[in-house]
């Protein structure tokens, strides 16, 4: 553990009382208007929400997997797109630069990561490169001591409002697949970088997602995540924090899964037909009881994977699972919770009908969950041998 008993009950309820007390009377309001407003990420910069995981050394508090999900779990009681505002900073955006950044790139990066002076931002996906990621297009020619960069990144999170990009480029041609590409660190104010119109999305308004388009932008040769000893190793840096990754987004799906259960308890407890509340039909506690226990499954099995990680067993099945399980569910438990409240949950004056919309995203990022089947199931056969 990266902090003691104390201090971690601490920051618990110091999480706790800021997404009830103040992002969710703002859940309707960002919505709306599709804007994240500039005090409330203020705020997330003093509260250390943008340094959870990134090491103590450079400013952040270190937080180890299962101590970060115990927070990524409160989180998850909001509306996720106040998550997704450092969700990056915290996971494949500063990650890979912990596990094989060089001495001068973690010096120069992490440091502003954790006190969200910097806001990152992971371009991977190209018009037809996302499951198969191996199929990125977008290229980095080596041009005197820089590279340059052309290609298209798409649906990229954070894109607007981003100061770095972790880029993914093919560095040699002449190898097909994902071992040809490296990660570069892109500063965003780079000539040569344009950005796409914001993209309109399903859900999750107020986080912002466009494309990022590379136009002979010119870096230098050690912007590559651990310079040039990983030229041509990009992936293997990205597989590094897929674990990682994962046990975040199966947290934040449990999480989200609490705050719908409780809203649907709350509505069956007041409504009334046929004289009673309808949470004294069988047929709807029936599906509070399975949403219940649903989630309960999803928290136990994040938080077993998370201690496993930490214990430093390889985990990289179970996080799949974990992803797979969770978000999935929370799906399920979305779809109660709108049942539950019946023609109410289709009006957007409550909260599930936005939480309907916003938690479908969970089962296509960080690797959809056919993605996590084929996973799971390969590892089977090969463990298996």
């Amino acid at each position: 553990m990266a902090l003691d008993d104390s201090t971690m009950d601490q920051l618990l309820d110091t999480v706790r009382k800021f997404v009830r007390n103040r992002l969710v009377p703002l859940e309707e309001q960002v919505s709306m208007e599709d804007h994240m407003p500039a005090e409330v990420v203020q705020e997330m910069r003093e509260l250390g929400l943008f340094g959870l995981t990134v090491p103590p050394e450079f400013g952040g508090l270190g937080l180890s997997t299962e101590e970060e999900c115990r927070v990524v779990l409160e989180l998850g009681y909001t509306s996720p797109v106040f998550r997704s505002v450092f969700g990056t900073n915290n996971g494949i955006g500063s990650q890979g630069l912990v596990i094989d950044g060089t001495d001068e790139q973690k010096a120069k990066y992490l440091p502003k990561m954790a006190t969200g002076e910097i806001i990152g931002s992971f371009a991977l996906t190209e018009p037809d490169a996302g499951s198969d990621a191996g199929s990125v297009t977008t290229t980095a020619v080596l041009d005197g001591d820089s590279y340059l960069l052309n290609g298209t990144k798409r649906y990229i999170t954070n894109a607007p409002e981003a100061q770095l990009f972790t880029v993914f480029a093919r560095t040699d041609p002449t190898t097909k697949g994902s071992k040809g590409v490296s990660a570069f660190l892109v500063d965003a104010d780079l000539p040569g970088i344009t950005l796409g119109k914001s993209n309109r999305k399903m859900g999750q308004q107020g986080g912002h997602v466009c494309d990022v388009i590379f136009d002979d932008c010119r870096v230098p040769r050690d912007a590559i995540i651990g310079g040039q000893a990983n030229l041509n190793r990009g992936f293997l840096t990205a597989m590094k924090t897929l674990d990682r990754g994962r046990l975040h987004i199966a947290a934040l799906a449990v999480g989200c899964s609490e705050r719908l259960i409780e809203e649907a308890l709350t509505y069956a407890m007041e409504r009334k037909q046929f004289n009673q509340p309808i949470a004294e039909f069988q047929l709807v506690q029936a599906m509070l009881a399975d949403s219940r226990t649903e989630s309960y499954a999803g928290r136990t099995m994040v938080m077993d994977a998370a201690k496993r990680r930490d214990a430093g067993e390889p985990v990289t099945t179970l996080a799949s699972c974990c992803k797979l399980f969770a978000t999935e569910m929370v799906g399920r438990v979305a779809d109660r919770a709108v049942q539950i409240h019946g023609g109410a949950g289709y009006m957007e004056e409550y909260p599930v009908a936005r939480f309907y919309r916003d938690v479908r995203l969970f089962r296509i990022y960080e690797g959809t969950s056919q993605i996590q089947q084929t996973l799971i199931a390969k590892n089977m056969v090969r463990d298996a041998r």
